[in-house]
């Protein structure tokens, strides 16, 4: 095994203030975890369906905003500049999105999960069966992203190599989700959320301030440093992206934030839609309150990175003492350090990734639980399960894909956004169709579905075939050879990163026209969908298909 690249830059030993911080941020989110345990499938999965639109709304915020955003978001504008705009207009776009289009219309559907929606809406255990895997793989890459940073910053804090501090830190986080459950993890969220963002913007006021870039509003203020930085910053798309890239990348993130379980669930545990809308509107303000000063927080690492090693800003990109993709990841810590600030501030800069990292884990980890306990075990295997067999299954799974998360996280395959973008790019290409025509087009039936989602996976799976497996398994490096992708032609319009561009249109078209092809649905699943449109307020528990039920009718065919 590889060993991963460590962030050399990092003062890496142990800290007694930064590690008492992060001991009581962990043992905080230990208790809440216990307040608010679950033996139930209701608290399991949705919270009981109680949770309000501001708490919810900073659930959503610490749910999205993972060491990804408060890392790696940070870290991919350092090390792509212009390029790595495309991920912040992905991330907040695709919120707007899911406001119009999907966030009550998904509420007032009100099942438990998105393979549940699938299941319901297109009258197919297949489809429930290819949802749920396709939930499964999204957590799995996902969380590879959140365990290696919180490895890093573990590093930082500890002093430890970063294998010992993944599984350290990824064992307490599988430890308080088993045990909590959703409802105990949104009361996490939150209190994750106010510990991430004040620790971020708290680095970026105060790196900004120490260093001399900037007074008052350092989101605004970090331009000026564009003249000295490399052209990385201000000439779009050099170092081998591409106006391609850019535009592939931003749509994938659009649309995958539409498409991942992790974010759509959240709109199954509010009390109605209209809480479903408000919380989305108040996730994106607790999210812009991160993005807007990322790029600041690149901009000043980047400078500080140059100063600390005395090399020019255009050094940090390319030459022997360039910045590694490991520093890239940290550099919000880093900024902090290099700043000389405090030892006890940088590490509460450091537990705010943590924190983010943890938040992030918890909302893959029930998803990927109730995939396997709701969706395959107890819709698939044995109708029959019991709620305690199903919360019992739904915590092994909890504690197996920690284990491989963990495993993966010592050699992960990209810098952390990047593996987050694979995620998104999945969620966008196979699930996001499904959500959209489910809900927009009565007409779209079984037949449709699952060709469009098996066009998608088997889209999603051949680019990660084709791009990344090279590097790990020797046949295909040896096949790609130096161009690391087995087809250049295939990598260059279709990357892992960005397969969405290409993949979502088509799943779209194949979805559509073999629904047209086909017999409709049933009369009763068409009901549902006009009843996901319907003026009328719905009552905290009501689905759109106990309306239906009420109002008579035929039960919708299965397959």
């Amino acid at each position: 095994m590889t060993i991963p690249l460590q962030a050399e830059a990092l003062d890496i030993s142990f800290k007694l203030l930064p590690a008492i911080i992060v001991f009581l941020m962990m043992a905080s989110f230990l208790v809440i975890g216990y307040v608010f345990k679950v033996a139930d499938t209701e608290g399991m999965w949705v919270a009981g369906r109680g949770i309000g639109n501001i708490e919810n709304g900073m659930a959503i915020g610490a749910n999205w905003m993972s060491a990804a955003s408060y890392l790696g978001l940070a870290g991919l504008v350092a090390l792509s500049g212009f390029y790595g705009l495309a991920f912040i207009v992905g991330w907040t776009t695709g919120y707007f999105v899911l406001l119009i289009f999907l966030a009550a219309q998904m509420r007032r559907f009100g099942k438990y999960t998105a393979p549940d929606f699938v299941a319901d809406r297109f009258n197919s255990p297949t489809a429930r069966a290819l949802a749920a895997f396709t939930t499964l793989l999204i957590a799995y890459v996902y969380s590879v992203g959140q365990a290696r940073g919180m490895g890093l910053v573990g590093q930082y804090v500890f002093g430890l190599d970063i294998i010992p501090m993944i599984i350290v830190m990824m064992t307490i986080t599988v430890g308080y989700l088993a045990l909590s459950g959703m409802l105990g993890a949104t009361k996490n969220m939150a209190v994750q959320y106010v510990i991430l963002i004040v620790a971020f913007l708290a680095g970026v006021y105060a790196v900004g301030f120490t260093g001399g870039y900037s007074t008052v509003l350092p989101q605004i203020e970090y331009g000026a440093l564009f003249d000295e930085l490399s052209r990385q910053f201000s000439a779009p798309f050099i170092g081998g992206n591409s106006y391609y890239l850019w535009v592939a990348t931003a749509f994938s993130l659009i649309f995958g934030t539409c498409g991942l379980p992790h974010v759509l669930v959240r709109f199954y545990t509010v009390k109605s839609e209209r809480t479903a809308r408000w919380s989305t509107v108040w996730g994106l303000f607790f999210i812009l309150l991160l993005y807007w000063a990322a790029p600041a927080m690149a901009a000043f690492g980047v400078d500080l990175f140059a100063a600390v090693n005395n090399i020019s800003p255009q050094a940090v990109f390319t030459g022997e003492q360039a910045m590694s993709g490991a520093e890239g990841d940290v550099i919000v810590v880093l900024a902090a350090q290099f700043a000389d600030l405090p030892t006890w501030f940088v590490g509460l800069v450091a537990a705010g990734a943590m924190a983010a990292a943890i938040a992030t884990t918890a909302g893959l980890f029930i998803t990927a639980s109730s995939a396997v306990a709701h969706d395959i075990y107890a819709e698939l295997i044995n109708p029959d399960a019991t709620q305690r067999q199903q919360v019992l299954i739904g915590r092994a799974t909890i504690v197996g894909i920690g284990a491989l998360v963990t495993v993966t996280a010592f050699n992960p395959p990209a810098l952390i956004g990047e593996l987050v973008a694979y995620a998104f790019s999945l969620a966008g290409t196979v699930l996001f169709p499904m959500f959209f025509l489910g809900l927009w087009w009565e007409n779209t039936n079984r037949q449709g579905a699952l060709a469009g989602m098996s066009v998608g996976l088997l889209l999603w799976i051949t680019s990660i075939i084709n791009s990344v497996l090279p590097a790990y398994v020797g046949a295909l490096g040896a096949a790609a050879g130096e161009g690391g992708a087995l087809v250049p032609i295939y990598a260059q319009y279709v990357p892992p990163i960005g397969a969405a561009l290409v993949g979502t249109p088509l799943v779209f078209l194949v979805t559509i026209a073999v629904s047209l092809a086909t017999p409709e649905p049933p009369l009763e699943t068409k009901k549902m969908v006009r009843q996901c449109h319907s003026p009328e307020p719905m009552g905290q528990q009501q689905t759109a298909e106990d309306i239906v039920s009420n109002t008579g009718g035929d039960t919708p065919a299965d397959d």
